[in-house]
């Protein structure tokens, strides 16, 4: 049975490109824009407040970030720190939350950024009325600015936190990996990675840096030495080396194994075609980089990945507006909602694994945020899958040796 059409969660005034969930409070930010253009469209970051209201998960807009004439289109995301990828910059803003002052007292520090306003259900409805008494009022402070990218048509397309969130990655359409300690944004590394644009960064174990690039290749880099290129299809027989290339790398943790990774990989079509061919997930041991398991995803092509904290899941989003999961496991898809948008997906991301987290799923086994160009973040639930107890499985079992036997015992009289 088909899963239902995921309910609209919110809804901004400018296409949206980016989603992350805060790991500890029950906060999604999202940005998007118009960029520079002079369309009238704005560009901002929007803070969501995320909330069961009625047995729903439900989001109401806390606050609105104006980035003036710059679009964020990539973002990560550490603790109360967000770095922005905008145009050919990275910005770093930091954010807190307070309680709402006295009637009157907002807006005394003159800044551009907007105060909470009206309030959006989960299916676009009115106001949160279970939510009064209980909004926050958000604060953005603006840290730094570092140009991240030199391309003639300059684009920071990757960024991305090491766990510790001592350092952050940055890559974009001129190839270069570039690494800054954080929070000084001191440069510790530059070098370049692809011939092309890099299209996403993973930050791994042992200072180990994953880099996915248009020129075909996903690299694992020590400092600026190549440990290994990944070869995705070196099992497969048929496929040739260039028909293929990266779209996204992913570190995710293995469930029930503490400290373990697994790195997972998007592989899509570098052209497009009549009939088109499918595109591909893989999985690999995150210490030898070696495929443990590869397996067609669909013929959509895929435009972003995401993880489950507890890498149970893999949330994957499409050119053509799908959302899918998959169980990180197998790589077998469980949840597929066609054409979930009315165009490309640029973002998605789960509802964290946290305490406040799991209050949010009511039930649900995981929840995950989809945004697109069509200004609108959707949200796709997995319903918890029922499972027999190893008790019950057992008997069964034992219950089966023992009806063949005596079904052995009739057909063969003298059997036993």
């Amino acid at each position: 049975m088909a899963p239902r059409r995921p309910a609209e969660l919110y809804r901004a005034p400018f296409p949206l490109y980016t989603v992350r969930l805060h790991p500890r409070r029950p906060l999604a930010i999202t940005a998007g824009g118009g960029g520079a253009a002079k369309t009238g469209i704005r560009n901002g970051v929007h803070f969501l407040q995320l909330e069961q209201i009625g047995g729903q998960l439900s989001a109401s807009l806390l606050h609105c970030h104006d980035t003036e004439t710059r679009a964020t289109m990539t973002m990560a995301l550490a603790g109360d720190v967000i770095a922005a990828g905008q145009d050919n910059s990275c910005h770093i803003l930091r954010f807190s939350l307070q309680e709402p002052e006295a009637p009157g007292a907002a807006g005394k520090d003159g800044s551009g950024d907007k105060g909470p306003r009206r309030r959006r259900g989960g299916s676009g409805g009115g106001g949160a009325q279970g939510a009064q008494g209980r909004a926050r009022e958000v604060r953005v402070e603006s840290l730094q600015r570092v140009r991240t990218d030199f391309s003639p048509d300059a684009l920071q397309k990757a960024v991305r936190f090491s766990a510790d969130g001592a350092l952050l990655a940055t890559g974009g359409a001129d190839g270069f990996l570039r690494l800054w300690e954080f929070p000084s944004m001191k440069k510790t590394l530059e070098f370049r990675a692809h011939d092309g644009e890099i299209e996403d960064i993973a930050l791994g174990p042992d200072n180990k840096v994953v880099t996915a690039g248009r020129d075909f290749q996903c690299c694992v880099w020590q400092q600026d030495q190549l440990v290994t290129g990944l070869r995705w299809h070196e099992n497969l027989p048929g496929i040739p080396d260039k028909a293929y290339r990266y779209q996204a790398c992913r570190f995710g943790a293995v469930e029930g194994s503490a400290g373990a990774l697994r790195l997972y990989t998007v592989q899509v079509p570098h052209k497009r075609e009549r009939r088109p061919p499918p595109c591909y997930l893989t999985k690999w041991d995150g210490k030898s980089f070696l495929p443990l398991l590869t397996r067609p995803c669909g013929s959509e092509v895929v435009s972003c990945l995401s993880i489950s904290d507890s890498g149970t899941f893999l949330g994957l989003g499409t050119v053509t507006g799908s959302v899918a999961i998959h169980i990180a496991f197998s790589l077998q898809r469980l949840y597929y909602v066609k054409e979930a948008h009315g165009i490309v997906v640029t973002d998605v991301a789960f509802v964290p694994e946290s305490r406040p987290g799991r209050e949010l799923l009511g039930g649900h086994e995981a929840a995950l945020l989809s945004v697109a160009v069509d200004s609108r973040c959707k949200l796709h639930l997995l319903p918890t899958r029922r499972s027999l107890p190893v008790w019950l499985l057992l008997l069964l079992c034992a219950g089966l040796i023992v009806a063949a036997i005596l079904l052995l015992q009739l057909a063969f009289p003298g059997f036993l």
